[in-house]
C-alpha cells in the first residue's frame, strides 16, 4: 500500500531544510501522543511515540534520516501486530514562489490484517503529519 499528500507552503527550501532539521519537528508529526527523541547517531534520529488506541496502550518508534539533500527517509521498528514494514519520506521541490512538499508512506501489513482495514488510520496520519509540517514551515 502506498498514500502519498503532496502540499504547497509559502517558505524557502533553506527554511523547509531547517524545519526539517529540528528536534520538535519531529515530535510534532503524532499529535495526540507522547513523542520523544530517544537516540541520535549520525544524521539519524530515532523517535518513540506512546499512545492509546481501542483502550490499549502502545509504542511507536521511527527512524529519521536526514538526507544531503534536506530531504528525511523514515523507517518504523515493525515489532508489533499490524505492519511487516512501513517506510517514506519528506521531498521538497520549488514550484514556482512555492515550495512543494510531498510525504509518502508504503508499507505491507502482516498477513492476518487486511490493507483496507489500515488505509484510513494511515491515510489521517499522513494528513496529521502535513498540517503539522505545513504549520511549522510557514511559521516566523
Amino acid at each position: 500500500m502506498k498514500l502519498v499528500k503532496d502540499f504547497d507552503v509559502d517558505a524557502s527550501r533553506d527554511r523547509a531544510c531547517a524545519v526539517l532539521a529540528e528536534d520538535d519537528t519531529l515530535t510534532s508529526l503524532f499529535p495526540d501522543t507522547v513523542t520523544e527523541i530517544v537516540a541520535r547517531a549520525g544524521k539519524r534520529r530515532t523517535t518513540k511515540s506512546r499512545y492509546k488506541l481501542l483502550g490499549q496502550d502502545g509504542e511507536a518508534t521511527f527512524h529519521f534520516d536526514a538526507q544531503p539533500d534536506g530531504s528525511v527517509r523514515f523507517q518504523k521498528v515493525c515489532d508489533g501486530r499490524i505492519w511487516k514494514e512501513l517506510s517514506g519520506g519528506v521531498t521538497l521541490s520549488q514550484r514556482g514562489p512555492k515550495l512543494r512538499v510531498r510525504i509518502d508512506m508504503e508499507g505491507k501489513t502482516k498477513s492476518f490484517v487486511p490493507e483496507f482495514t489500515i488505509k484510513a488510520p494511515l491515510q489521517k496520519q499522513l494528513d496529521d503529519m502535513a498540517r503539522a509540517l505545513r504549520k511549522r514551515m510557514e511559521s516566523r
